[in-house]
Order: structure tokens, then sequence, then C-alpha cells
């Protein structure tokens, strides 16, 4: 069975507005590597619509670091899912889906291949109150940003995930990069 990891860039008082953040090439390197283990990722529609065009353009154009450069070219590699009602059309190796989320996400988590890979905030709030996470990341910015988006705001959990620690890294810039399995 395929794992569903959740990952996220949050700052230290849980604002998780992914244009606020900064990222450097310790932090692209990071999520290059951990997405090589990736053949899925999911997504909402405001989500995908700032990974794309932004990143398979850059992979195409190789406009940023070498780190950006990699991580741009590892995003576009893999297969997309945005599950979205509104959206007209999507790009490359993506596809559309407006069915249920929670049969379309059972379906790929028992089809062989490697792990799936959901970021965001709306998306991955209903997977977690569906209780279909296995795995969550977040990369954890040394910022008190004071507004916007704090994670779970809004959610409507039943159950609270008991989640192991099962490993972190402190980066050059000092981020703290958690890795947590569901229990």
């Amino acid at each position: 069975m395929r794992n569903l990891i959740f990952a996220i860039n949050i700052t230290a008082d849980g604002c998780c507005d992914h244009t606020k953040l900064p990222a450097d090439a310790e932090i692209h390197e990071y999520f290059t590597q951990f997405m090589r283990d990736v053949d899925l990722l999911v997504f909402g529609r405001k989500t995908y619509q700032l990974m794309v065009p932004f990143w398979p353009d850059v992979a195409k154009a190789q406009s940023m670091t070498r780190a950006g450069n990699e991580f741009a070219r590892t995003f576009d590699s893999i297969n997309k899912m945005v599950f979205s009602q509104s959206l007209a059309s999507a790009e490359g190796n993506t596809r559309i889906v407006r069915t249920n989320l929670q049969d379309e996400i059972l379906k790929w988590k028992q089809e062989a291949g490697k792990n799936i890979l959901t970021g965001g905030v709306a998306i991955p709030l209903q997977l977690i109150e569906l209780g279909l996470v296995d795995e969550y990341r977040f990369l954890v910015h040394p910022i008190i940003q004071g507004d916007g988006r704090r994670l779970f705001e809004c959610s409507r959990l039943q159950q609270r995930p008991e989640l192991k620690l099962m490993e972190s890294k402190i980066f050059k810039s000092g981020c703290v990069a958690l890795r947590y399995l569901k229990q």
C-alpha cells in the first residue's frame, strides 16, 4: 500500500502562506530529495495554480539556482492530480478530478507505486479529517509572521491523529524539518 504524505512550509507561529516564506538551496534540496520517492502529487486548485506553470517554466528555462532548477525538474516530472470543480484545464502530466476525494485517494493508495504527496491547505485538511494521511512533514521556518492563513484554523477534526516523530533536521537557516508518522 502506498503512503500518503502531507508536506508543508510553516512559520513558527503556524502561518502557511507559501508566498511569504523564503526558500534557499538547502530547502529546495530537502524537498527534491524526498520527492524522488513520490510518483503522484495531489493538490486543490489554489495550490496547483501557485505551483503550475511556475515550476514547469523554471524546469524548461533552468532559470534559478542549481538547487531550484533540480527541484523544478523533479516537480515537473511527477504526475499530478488536481481536485477541482472549477478548473477548466491543466498542463502536462496533470489530471483534473471532479469525483469523490476519499474514493479517489483510497483507490490510488491501493495501486502499486511510490508514495503520494499532498500539499496546500484545503485538500490536505480534508484528507487529514478522513484519516487518510500516513505521514506529515512540516518545514518550520524561524519566522513569526503574525498574519496569514493558519494551517488548522478551519479544521473540523473529529479525532486528533497521534503522531510519532521519526526524524528532525536543523537547517543552516534555522528551519527545522520534522517528519512524523501517524500512529
